[in-house]
């Protein structure tokens, strides 16, 4: 499958997870990576097979983004874990291209922790693997804690592991997405946040050095990655503007 054809793939199923919309969103389908393209088009599938309980956590979120889109023309969400090394940065950058195939505009992901420590080698592999190019940077936040570019083929996306205040991220206004359930124990209060959410995704950590390493890696990827694409067809869906 050519990168065309594989944009196009993402297109109809775009435009079937988006069929509630009154008027489906123009889809930006620019062709770039077809790993990516073939990768998303099956997430889009298996969005369907997003549990109810799960959607009326991600519909929670999907009505404040559209809020806030609607009131102010933008919708920052940070996406919050202990660490912000492997689910914080899979579901921000899931996030980013979940809007970019729904077409919605204004609407920025970033992510962080309550501590910093260093974007997992791990969770850049899964993302390579998915289809993402994803090149390291610099080292300007320490020698352990590189910076990683990730591009989506529409959005350019720098990784590193942060507090969730750091000066990268917005101060307030924002959505707080707590991805892991040690942050949202330990930080009930996110300060800055217009609203907190809690989408808790198990830590792929607990394969690290096993042989189901990778294959545990990419399940929460594409899980992170169906549930942010559901996520962003239901704003999509919501939204007035």
């Amino acid at each position: 499958m050519n990168p065309v054809q594989s944009w196009g793939a993402v297109a109809v199923l775009a435009t079937t997870v988006l069929m509630s919309c009154t008027e489906t969103p123009a889809l930006n389908m620019n062709p770039w990576n077809p790993r990516l393209a073939e990768t998303t088009a099956r997430l889009l599938e298996d969005t369907a097979s997003v549990s109810e309980e799960r959607k009326s956590e991600l519909n929670a979120l999907a009505q404040w983004t559209a809020e806030s889109l609607d009131e102010r023309g933008q919708a920052d969400l940070i996406f919050i874990c202990t660490h912000n090394s492997r689910r914080s940065h899979l579901s921000q950058v899931w996030a980013q291209v979940g809007a970019n195939v729904a077409g919605v505009k204004g609407i920025q992901t970033f992510s962080g922790g309550t501590e910093a420590t260093a974007c997992n080698p791990r969770t850049v592999a899964a993302m390579q693997r998915a289809g993402f190019e994803v090149a390291q940077q610099d080292t300007i936040h320490g020698e352990t804690n590189p910076t990683y570019l990730v591009s989506t083929g529409l959005t350019d996306m720098a990784c590193f592991s942060k507090k969730y205040g750091d000066e990268s991220n917005p101060s307030e206004g924002f959505g707080a997405v707590m991805t892991c359930s040690s942050a949202d124990r330990s930080c009930p209060l996110v300060y800055g946040a217009d609203a907190r959410f809690a989408i808790p995704y198990v830590d792929p950590k607990v394969s690290d050095g096993t042989d189901s390493e990778a294959a545990t890696y990419d399940a929460r990827l594409e899980q992170i990655g169906t549930e942010m694409l559901y996520l962003m067809g239901q704003v999509a869906a919501r939204v007035k503007r």
